[in-house]
């Protein structure tokens, strides 16, 4: 099979304009990029393509589209897209009600990986945050400390959720969270997970998972310094994604974790 043609969202952002360099340095093309209306970038080249505003128009220009920008672009471009039958990557985080129910219409009818971290690392922690948790009860405290930019607008992050979900099914069974402690809360309940944001600065990404018993501890952690890695695992996973049968994937299956 040919090379996919990919259309970047969003390219005149940080993580779109990571993507269109991925893209190049993968050897893949991009064929079209859209942007907001009123976004400085309609018009402009990138990628050797023109930004444009026209999502139809670009779809059909595709084979699969990248979609890191926010969670009402992500709704309109995944309605968009399922008219078009077009595959997706989306690693939008923070996504609500709205944007949850068009992406899954679109994996109905179109393949779409949806993860809400792209880096080898961060799902290598996953898997390990799962085995880790199957071997060790809840009598092993779990907490989770997250750090970003302090531009970030969504807290915890995606991925501190994804550990979350990687403990409770190495539990194999939901837990209470506890996101941030203040005042008298009382004594830490037995199988709770605790989720800690941090923002400040130009951090990348750093995660740490935590997991306390009496006289020992266990700490898994990634710390991203550079956001091309996110942009390399997206372009993986377009270039993956094309052809498969539809339903909703994640990296696990990108990368064959599982």
């Amino acid at each position: 099979m040919s090379s996919p043609r990919l259309c970047v969202l969003g390219p005149s952002g940080r993580m779109g304009a990571a993507l269109v360099g991925a893209a190049a340095e993968a050897g893949l093309a991009v064929t079209a990029a859209v942007d907001r209306a009123d976004a400085p970038s309609i018009g402009a080249k990138v990628g050797g393509v023109t930004v444009t505003a026209a999502l139809a128009d670009a779809l059909a220009a595709c084979d699969v589209y990248i979609d890191f920008t926010t969670p009402g672009a992500t709704a309109a471009a995944a309605r968009a897209a399922t008219a078009a039958r077009r595959a997706a990557v989306i690693g939008t985080t923070g996504l609500d009600a709205d944007a949850d129910a068009a992406v899954a219409a679109l994996a109905e009818v179109a393949p779409v990986v949806v993860a809400a971290n792209f880096s080898l690392g961060v799902n290598l922690l996953l898997g390990l945050a799962r085995q880790a948790a199957a071997a060790l009860d809840d009598g092993w405290d779990a907490e989770i400390v997250e750090a970003h930019h302090g531009r970030k607008v969504d807290a915890p992050s995606g991925t501190a959720l994804a550990l979350v979900a990687a403990v409770e099914a190495g539990r194999g069974r939901a837990a209470a969270h506890a996101h941030g402690r203040q005042g008298q809360v009382g004594a830490r309940p037995r199988g709770e997970i605790g989720v800690h944001a941090v923002r400040g600065g130009d951090v990348v990404g750093e995660h740490t998972l935590t997991l306390f018993a009496a006289g020992e501890r266990v700490e898994l952690s990634h710390r991203a310094t550079d956001r091309a890695i996110f942009a390399r695992g997206a372009v993986r996973a377009a270039a993956w994604v094309v052809g498969r049968a539809p339903g909703r994937y994640d990296m696990q299956d990108v990368l064959g974790l599982r």
